[in-house]
């Protein structure tokens, strides 16, 4: 048996792409930096590698892996979550096509398409894909070319149907896109449930130690995926030698970190449930969360990420700056637990929009520590804060 006839997901995490060194026996592949590579001859390429930026292997064995842990055809790494985003987009769309995008999702995917390609001509509508209904009724008013959605959401955590989501955009001829950011693949697989592309911040939980920016796509068509590697070439946002390594590095413990962060997600969010100084909860792992039962069925677990309302922005505020372990800080999913003020951080950009996240609204990415550290500071900071 090989180790390509390995079907477990942890197990893909740990060798897809990993192939031990055939020159020195190394378990671990080197770190290939090099920018050029020697030619047999005018165009005789040693493993189809020419120049850094069309191909690396550390880069190769990167995304041989993300496309073994979603389940996918093809992988790509790109420089940053954005800069996947831009070039699917980019792959898809032309002038005059419109992007169907959820009511709450990251603030910079919200820009991107607003604010940089608005302006080349590409629409953009805004929709709770929460409710396939309004999804249904959007799509029948007018047609859109791509179908964007996270679930869960960021950072309201709102779940979508995926697989119902994927049913109404191909209908209406639509490419389906589903950031799997917050689940992760060893919590959830998109493409298994219909949906065409996949993407990534990998910055978080695929990377999960705060060490390294990177972003990737995921798919099976393999058109899309030749004109986005096309892009990833002639547009140069590629990750780096070490970048792709660090991010090797974190996805080989991916499966046992979600699960931690899963249970720490799940006690922080129930320790804040029962607190009378929390006003509301934002966790699919609760019973009396909006999606529960759906997000029960396409997800192995409920991750690390809980959101919270205080009463008010100025309860929030204060909040947001008293805690002692959970970190203020942008991003999330590393190993150790931030804190994001929505509002004034991530999603300041969609102030005043569809998108605005409410002011009291804090997010919690609850990292692997111990629990009742995590639950002591998050006493403290709610006494100090109220």
């Amino acid at each position: 048996m090989s180790r390509s006839d390995f079907a477990g997901f942890d197990s893909l995490a740990i060798h897809a792409g990993q192939e031990f060194d055939p020159a020195t026996g190394a378990v671990i592949p080197p770190v290939h930096f090099s920018t050029t590579y020697a030619q047999d001859g005018i165009g005789g390429l040693r493993g189809g590698y020419e120049y850094g930026r069309s191909g690396n292997p550390t880069r190769t064995a990167l995304e041989t892996q993300l496309a073994a842990i979603e389940g996918g055809q093809h992988g790509l790494s790109f420089a940053s979550g954005l800069a996947a985003e831009d070039a699917l987009l980019r792959s898809v769309l032309k002038p005059g096509d419109e992007v169907l995008l959820g009511n709450d999702v990251y603030g910079g995917t919200y820009r991107l398409i607003a604010r940089v390609l608005a302006p080349w001509g590409v629409g953009l509508r805004v929709v709770d894909m929460s409710d396939l209904d309004q999804v249904a009724a959007a799509l029948e008013e007018r047609p859109a070319r791509m179908v964007w959605v996270e679930t869960p959401s960021n950072p309201l955590l709102r779940i979508t149907d995926i697989a119902g989501l994927a049913r109404l955009g191909h209908a209406a001829g639509a490419v389906v896109v589903v950031d799997n950011t917050f689940a992760s693949p060893a919590l959830q697989r998109p493409l298994s449930l219909g949906a065409d592309v996949v993407v990534h911040s990998t910055t978080k939980y695929l990377g999960g130690h705060s060490d390294v920016v990177g972003g990737a796509l995921v798919m099976n068509d393999d058109a899309l995926a030749e004109q986005a590697r096309f892009l990833q070439f002639a547009a140069g946002a590629v990750s780096g030698p070490l970048d792709a390594w660090l991010t090797t590095r974190g996805i080989k413990t991916l499966g046992v970190r979600m699960q931690r962060h899963s249970e720490n997600g799940d006690a922080v969010a129930r320790f804040l449930d029962a607190h009378p100084g929390v006003a509301r909860v934002y966790y699919p792992g609760l019973e009396s969360h909006p999606g529960h039962e759906l997000a029960a069925s396409q997800m192995s677990a409920f991750g690390g990420i809980v959101s919270l309302a205080l009463p008010d922005a100025a309860t929030a505020r204060r909040f947001a700056e008293s805690t002692r372990l959970f970190t203020l800080a942008e991003s999330l999913g590393g190993v150790e637990s931030l804190l994001n003020y929505p509002d004034a951080m991530t999603h300041a950009s969609v102030r005043g929009t569809e998108l605005a996240v409410p002011e009291e609204v804090v997010r919690l990415s609850v990292g692997i520590e111990s629990r009742d550290d995590l639950l002591a500071d998050l006493e403290q900071a709610l006494a100090t804060a109220g």
